[in-house]
């Protein structure tokens, strides 16, 4: 994904997800989180448009911007092995591709890809 790129976070088609997805707010902020072989934690986008249907009534889409790489991946298993990270929603639902994060998580996670 390139910087300033726009595109559709589509594809999403867990119940659960989706009112994640509902709740999303132009200019909310969010991780872009791979869930290819090795998970990880690549980036931030921030959201450009709100929850939309195209095609089909049941699911949703949102559109984001990517807004910069992070310094360092955060891989899923940095996150497993952070005290702080414990709680998080992708540790406790690992089938999710959208959840929420706190304040405390996020700022965890950027002061992990610093490092």
């Amino acid at each position: 994904m390139e910087k300033e790129q726009v595109v559709e976070w589509d594809g999403v088609h867990n119940y659960q997800a989706q009112n994640y997805m509902k709740i999303m707010k132009v200019s909310d902020l969010a991780f872009f989180y791979h869930t290819g072989k090795e998970k990880a934690i690549l980036g931030i986008v921030e959201v450009f448009k709100e929850y939309y249907h195209v095609n089909d009534p049941k699911f949703g889409l949102v559109n984001v911007k990517f807004l910069k790489p992070l310094n360092n991946q955060v891989t899923l298993n940095n996150i497993k092995q952070n005290p702080l990270l414990k709680n998080m929603a992708i540790l406790k639902q690992p089938r999710l591709s959208i959840a929420p994060v706190s304040e405390i998580e996020w700022n965890e996670i950027i002061s992990m890809s610093d490092v």
